[in-house]
């Protein structure tokens, strides 16, 4: 860890663990950044299996949404984490002296992708040819700077998504942003083909869906932000290869809108884009995430004026003292058989 030194606190605490010492429980409340869906089951799964309980967790899922903005609300101490977006917004936090900190990075690759009519462009490059680009204001301060800068994309291209589907099912000439999980199935239910160029396959190579804590939890409480990550990783890996059942039931008791068809659809495009069980993560378990890596986001974010060189204390950013410890591959090994 850059900041602070904790793994005795986390050694003691992994062998009381271990030994099967008996927790009282903790209550937690952790707050996502949408409605419930597919893409946090692993949380869900954790909560509705017994798994938080079983690492002596008393765990509220708070959902955000179009309404909600669960952010600010960490930093004042009504959550005890918060499922990020990507690094960009962690890298924010350090800039304005927000004392939180990434504990966790659930997936490996960013789902955000560009989608395009099926066959209209040959390939990605291809897209820096389409007369009208859609990206929502947050987009256009963040990887859209990265797309003009590595990528040739033009400002002239640029008008501003609304997150509404209208405006591409009528112009097939047109591209808009996508979240890789979302967008192209809502396309698709309405009878548009689509493809789907996911930003990490051209170097966009943040982490998304982190987990971050306040720094003070991290320094006063590593048992208990251990305990939460390992039981997360263990959520993640039940609900990736085993019974999704208790997820999804809880998935759609928070978001009515969501039904299994929805739910089964979004998990297979996970896994079509390789967004979760890939990378680091293979080795290292899900969760994953090195300094080298989010170094590597920041000089590219740096490199393309999204933020200034030395705006952002990088040893602030991240800790990874919870996490590459192979936690959970015994349960994958278990439910694969592999």
């Amino acid at each position: 860890m850059r900041y602070t030194r904790i793994m005795g606190a986390l050694t003691v605490a992994g062998a009381m663990l271990a030994s099967g010492a008996a927790w009282a429980n903790d209550k937690i409340v952790m707050g996502t950044n949408w409605l419930a869906q597919g893409g946090h089951g692993g949380f869900y799964q954790a909560l509705a299996d017994g798994t938080y309980e079983k690492y002596g967790l008393e765990v509220e899922i708070r959902p955000g949404g179009p309404q909600v903005n669960n952010r600010p609300m960490l930093a004042a101490g009504r959550l005890d984490f918060l499922m990020a977006g990507n690094l960009l917004l962690s890298f924010d936090n350090v800039r304005n002296g927000i004392p939180t900190t990434v504990v966790a990075a659930f997936f490996q690759r960013d789902p955000q992708a560009l989608m395009a009519h099926k066959g209209k462009y040959a390939d990605f490059a291809d897209l820096t040819n389409a007369p009208t680009v859609l990206v929502s204001k947050d987009g256009q301060f963040s990887f859209w700077q990265w797309l003009v800068d590595a990528h040739s994309f033009r400002n002239e291209q640029l008008r501003p998504y609304g997150f509404n589907l209208a405006q591409f099912l009528g112009d097939e000439a047109l591209v808009q942003q996508a979240y890789g999980t979302a967008e192209p199935i809502y396309a698709k239910n309405e009878g548009a083909e689509v493809d789907t160029f996911l930003l990490a396959d051209q170097g966009w190579n943040t982490y998304s869906t982190t987990i971050e804590t306040r720094r003070e939890l991290v320094e006063e409480n590593p048992d208990l932000v251990q305990r939460f990550v390992n039981a997360s990783i263990e959520g993640w890996y039940t609900y990736l290869y085993g019974d999704r059942t208790a997820a999804y039931e809880a998935i759609m008791a928070a978001n009515p809108e969501m039904t299994v068809e929805k739910l089964d659809k979004e998990m297979a495009q996970f896994d079509a884009l390789g967004i979760i069980d890939v990378g680091d993560a293979l080795e290292m378990g899900i969760g994953a995430m090195t300094e080298e890596r989010i170094d590597a986001f920041h000089d590219l974010a740096v490199s393309s004026g999204i933020i200034d060189e030395g705006a952002v204390d990088l040893s602030l950013v991240a800790v990874t003292d919870f996490v590459n410890k192979g936690h959970g591959l015994d349960i994958k090994a278990r439910l694969t058989g592999e």
